[in-house]
């Protein structure tokens, strides 16, 4: 005998399943003349699958004119959003007004086309001048505010510290002297050299040509003193150490630590900018002083073999070659140098807004800006000190 539970189960198991028509459509022309779309099967997601751009290219053609085509989708067996969302856009995102649709059809479709129509927005190729000027004007406007509120809260601060010497950041200055100068040797030293070896050789070329040997201490010694060693020491810094200021307050501005020295009742001023203003304006001129030894040491060793001057004839000659007041103004200099690296590195870090994207562009802001200020300060120190130290 058989089992009839045993039947039952064979004949469920051997039982076909019910796959979902997949949707489609034909097309014919009525009585009128006109074109009618008529869509079957099943509108929705796992009818449609993967065929949903295809469908759409291929039922394109009929939106062009609601005139002469009539739609019918009452042989739909199922529409769900993602086959109404295909129709609502077909049809320029509105229903088309010759259609035929189930009621329960027709409700969803009528509620796709009372959406609001997304906006269409044109990518231009260049902005009109008067947008990019009211861009650059905006930019402008935005970053002298915040500067301004910097520095009058920097100066607030400053009152603040004189009045109670005992809250100044004496640990945060001399770690970020450290950072900023002592770690800064290396390169500097290495730019300083090449420089130095580089200019004693170009000059020793044309002054051979002129037998002017020993007026190389003069070039040497003026030209480093006085502009290459600051110069290339603020450079650097504004590079590796501007860099590295603006990602800092960039980064704490990631983490909320920014928001947690407000919350705790914390200057960020006097723990986070002021450290790194006296730092530059205290390191960045050590390093103009070690800068200009190393250039110099790598021009005589280079004047030395290429025009035969003696290292002793070098040193002696560079004092009376090069008044002294040459190197105050370089010192000078570096102090200035040090002190606008250290306030735009700030003020780019403190406009760094809680995104990786942001944070990379802002601190590249940051070193290009400061910069662009260490060759202009440089100008400017040049014409106002034009008659000052030179023969």
């Amino acid at each position: 005998m058989t089992d009839a539970g045993a039947i039952k189960g064979q004949e469920k198991d051997e039982m076909p399943l019910m796959v979902p028509e997949a949707a489609g459509f034909h097309t014919a022309t009525d009585e009128e003349g006109r074109s009618c779309v008529t869509l079957t099967g099943n509108w929705t997601l796992r009818g449609i699958g993967a065929r949903g751009d295809e469908l759409s290219y291929a039922l394109k053609p009929y939106t062009q004119s609601h005139a002469n085509v009539a739609w019918d989708c009452r042989d739909v067996q199922a529409l769900d959003n993602v086959g109404a969302l295909i129709l609502w856009r077909l049809h320029g995102f509105d229903r088309p007004r010759d259609i035929k649709a189930r009621p329960e059809h027709s409700a969803l479709l009528h509620r796709w086309s009372e959406r609001q129509t997304p906006p269409y927005t044109k990518i231009k190729q260049a902005r009109s001048l008067n947008q990019a000027l009211l861009a650059m004007e905006q930019g402008l406007i935005s970053h002298a505010h915040d500067f301004t509120t910097l520095l009058g809260q920097i100066v607030l601060d400053i009152v603040l510290l004189a009045r109670r010497p005992a809250d100044i950041p004496w640990r945060e200055i001399s770690a970020t002297i450290y950072h900023v100068g002592v770690r800064a040797l290396g390169i500097t030293a290495i730019v300083g050299a090449l420089v130095g070896v580089v200019m004693s050789y170009l000059s020793a070329l044309e002054l051979q040509a002129f037998g002017a040997q020993s007026y190389i201490v003069n070039i040497l010694g003026l030209s480093i003193l006085r502009e290459l060693g600051p110069l290339l020491a603020a450079i650097l810094v504004a590079g590796r150490s501007g860099s590295a200021m603006a990602a800092e307050l960039g980064v704490m501005r990631l983490t909320e630590e920014l928001d947690a020295l407000s919350a705790m009742g914390v200057s960020r001023t006097v723990r986070l900018i002021l450290p790194k203003l006296v730092a530059l304006g205290i390191g960045l001129p050590l390093l103009v002083i070690w800068t200009d030894a190393i250039a110099l040491i790598g021009g005589m060793i280079t004047a030395h073999m290429e025009l035969g001057i003696s290292i002793p004839s070098f040193i002696h000659g560079i004092p009376s070659a090069v008044p002294v007041i040459n190197l105050i103004l370089g010192i000078a200099k570096g102090m200035v140098f040090g002190v606008v690296i250290a306030l735009i590195a700030c003020h780019f870090g403190l406009r760094i807004k809680p995104n990786t994207q942001s944070l990379g562009l802002e601190t590249t802001n940051a070193v290009v800006t400061a910069i662009t200020a260490v060759i202009f300060v440089d100008a400017v120190f040049a014409i106002a000190f034009r008659g000052l130290g030179l023969p």
